[in-house]
């Protein structure tokens, strides 16, 4: 049972961020752009490497996780 709520909660999560992303992309302009995100930019190559982003999502995850798969 436990699995099907999880695809559920999922599934209403990636359709809320489609919604957000399509109607208002402005909305994540910061994100790659904190400070501690890592870009290298060179004529031939860009490397980019998102850590505070990074661990602002997992932050927001495991509370989304927390709130909702609390026994």
């Amino acid at each position: 049972m436990a699995g099907g709520k999880f695809f559920i909660v999922l599934g209403v999560i990636l359709l809320i961020m489609g919604l957000i992303l399509t109607y208002a992309p402005g909305l994540f302009s910061w994100f790659g752009r904190l400070p501690g995100d890592i870009r290298i930019q060179d004529e031939n190559k860009f490397i980019f490497i998102p850590i505070t982003s990074m661990i602002i999502v997992s932050l927001i995850l495991t509370l989304i996780i927390n709130l909702f798969f609390r026994r």
